[in-house]
């Protein structure tokens, strides 16, 4: 048997995976339809917690107290910054009773770990349901409280959102950040979708304080810099305590990175956590990795081989069919309908990318969350 062969049915192999991951895992949540669940209008408290954001506090937090909500407070947390933000924060709440303020000092044991300022901000909110993002977010309408909270119930104690990034013309580096995102929206929707939930983004989130307290907070990872939003999901998230939010209501907009460089750091922070999933969750989202690595890799080495290449060019529209069904109804209720025609290009670049990140943390691990 030639090495030829022997690729083809590895590659037949990979795109069967590939086919399997898109028409099984993800097209569940492709096919799926946004609900709208008004209800009653339950107490919510909202918790940012910022390092040196300042700017993007003074910009943006007038949209979050702006919500059409009857009953929520803004618990606004000063992770030891050196910038202006505690004055910013002290400002906003002289002017705004619903706002309580959570200033935290420097602390050796827990320097750079947003978890023990997040803790410090939990404990100090006074509803049970709390609604997490960032402090570089906007809410993408006045009804963000409303459609997230309407996702809670006596069995719903968590509620993922989708945290989009804004749109930016000309840009390859944003079209690439924005499909990384719906990826990783489709994957985690997906999962929760099928009854296995293992993260959300902190940028948009929710869940029961009481579920925090009971899991004893971020303790079993306090001392991983990142992972206040994946791990403590991929710890507490099951089949009946996990709702999934995606109206374009509830979305919440941030603003991207603009180098490379800066995006880099920043996926390094959110992969170096993956590796502390459960082992389910590990196996399947590194064997879908793993397959569209080998498909890329595959599937170019049989064509530069000339091998069969009217089978091989099958195989590949096959798969990227299916990518294109599954990516593209996600990105239709996503509002990235534009990234849907560079799907294979920007998919690409992607997973060399994430391979690159993938090796840079095995020689040294991201410090802190800024």
């Amino acid at each position: 048997m030639t090495l030829s062969v022997i690729l083809f049915y590895a590659f037949c192999a990979v795109v069967g995976i590939q086919v399997f991951y898109y028409g099984t895992f993800l097209f569940s949540f492709g096919v799926k339809r946004a609900e709208t669940r008004l209800k009653k209008q339950i107490p919510i408290s909202i918790i940012i917690c910022a390092k040196n954001e300042a700017e993007n506090l003074k910009n943006n937090l007038p949209l979050i107290l702006n919500q059409d909500y009857s009953n929520f407070e803004v618990v606004l947390v000063n992770d030891s910054s050196f910038d202006d933000t505690l004055e910013i924060m002290t400002d906003f709440k002289a002017n705004n009773s619903n706002i309580k303020l959570v200033d935290v000092k420097v602390n050796e044991a827990f320097w750079g770990n947003k978890k023990y300022a997040l803790t410090l901000g939990i404990k100090a909110s006074k509803n049970d349901f709390l609604v997490f993002t960032d402090a570089d977010c906007i809410p993408n309408s006045t009804k963000w409280l409303t459609h997230l909270s309407g996702n809670f119930s006596n069995e719903k104690s968590i509620v993922l959102g989708y945290g989009a990034y804004s749109k930016k013309k000309f840009s390859f580096l944003n079209k690439l950040i924005r499909f990384e995102t719906v990826m990783t929206a489709l994957q985690y929707f997906s999962y929760a979708q099928l009854g296995s939930p293992y993260m959300g983004v902190g940028r948009n989130l929710a869940y029961r304080k009481e579920l925090f307290f009971n899991n004893c907070g971020f303790n079993n990872h306090m001392t991983i810099k990142s992972g206040d939003d994946d791990l403590f999901i991929n710890e507490v998230a099951n089949t009946s305590n996990t709702s999934i939010c995606f109206t374009k209501e509830s979305f919440t907009i941030s603003e991207p990175k603009t180098t490379f460089k800066a995006w880099i750091l920043q996926k390094r922070r959110h992969i170096s956590t993956a590796s502390l999933y459960k082992l389910k969750h590990q196996f399947l989202l590194a064997t879908f990795y793993i397959s569209q690595l080998l498909f890329w890799i595959i599937g170019i080495s049989l064509l530069v081989l000339g091998f069969s290449w009217q089978l091989v060019i099958s195989l590949i529209g096959l798969r990227f069919v299916m990518q294109w069904l599954c990516f593209g109804f996600t990105a239709k209720k996503l509002e990235e309908t534009d990234l849907i025609i560079l799907a294979p290009i920007l998919e690409l670049f992607l997973i060399t990318t994430q391979l690159s990140i993938f090796i840079a943390n095995l020689i040294s691990k991201p410090k802190h969350w800024k």
